[in-house]
């Protein structure tokens, strides 16, 4: 049967940039993006995408739509998803958005899903790559009033219902669902894959859809729920004792005599 899956996407700070390049504003609570690095797609969202992606394959006349939500988003970044397979992508842009609070994001996220009207499957990150918080999608589900199931490594949409392995401390468990639903997907679901550089040209010319609040029909000024107190780089210091001796059983004895001075052994 054809599903309709739509997908949450989160653009980030590249997790891999240098962590010279990353740089903190404590008095605006912001990170501040490296020059000449540019943001990528949170990898666990790229995880759900390529859970939709498979279930899409399995299920003729299946469509994904990916939706988007920021400040100011980079295009280049999320026509990614267009390019290994997406069939949609709506853009939720609109200075309104800069805010870090997971249920004014579920809230807006929730608005656009309903905009979009027909689903069946929701797939989001099992927790976004700069955050970590972890709350915007089963707080997404609870907004749209329908089942979630979290940490997914395998999901499959057979009859109606969802099928999802879903990862424990000590291995997995099977859950089914009713569609619609909505799904977190974690690593063990597998990379995303990668676009030939005919699909990346195509995606390029793709029209793209963008929502602002006014759109969705919400004011923003009344959903803010979390106080951002404190954004800060933790210090880390390291010092180094360099311990000598006229031989090497000299310099081992005088490292246990040092160590024993500060109770490592």
């Amino acid at each position: 049967m054809p599903v309709n899956i739509i997908v949450c996407m989160k653009q980030v700070l590249d997790p891999e940039a240098p962590v010279s390049a990353f740089k903190i504003d404590t008095e605006a609570k912001r990170a501040i993006p490296a020059q000449g690095i540019p943001p990528v797609l949170s990898p666990f969202d790229e995880n759900a995408l390529e859970g939709a992606l498979r279930i899409k394959a399995a299920n003729s006349g299946s469509k994904v739509t990916v939706i988007s939500m920021g400040k100011q988003i980079a295009k280049a970044v999320v026509r990614k998803s267009l390019a290994v397979g997406a069939d949609d992508l709506i853009l939720l842009e609109d200075p309104a958005f800069d805010i870090f609070d997971p249920y004014f994001t579920a809230y807006v996220l929730a608005a656009a899903v309903k905009k979009v009207v027909k689903y069946d499957l929701i797939m989001c990150g099992r927790q976004a790559a700069d955050t970590d918080a972890g709350q915007v999608g089963s707080g997404l589900a609870e907004l749209l009033g329908i089942p979630s199931i979290t940490v997914a490594k395998k999901v499959e949409v057979t009859d109606g219902k969802v099928r999802v392995e879903r990862v424990l401390s000590d291995g997995y468990e099977t859950v089914e669902a009713s569609l619609p639903a909505l799904i977190t997907a974690t690593n063990e679901l597998g990379e995303l894959r990668s676009a030939n550089v005919a699909a990346i040209m195509q995606a390029q010319k793709k029209p793209l859809v963008t929502w602002k609040a006014q759109d969705l029909g919400i004011d923003t000024s009344k959903l803010q729920r979390t106080a951002f107190t404190k954004l800060f780089q933790p210090v880390r210091e390291v010092k180094c004792q360099m311990v000598a001796g006229a031989t090497l059983q000299e310099a081992g004895q005088n490292l246990a005599v040092k160590l024993k001075e500060v109770k490592l052994i």
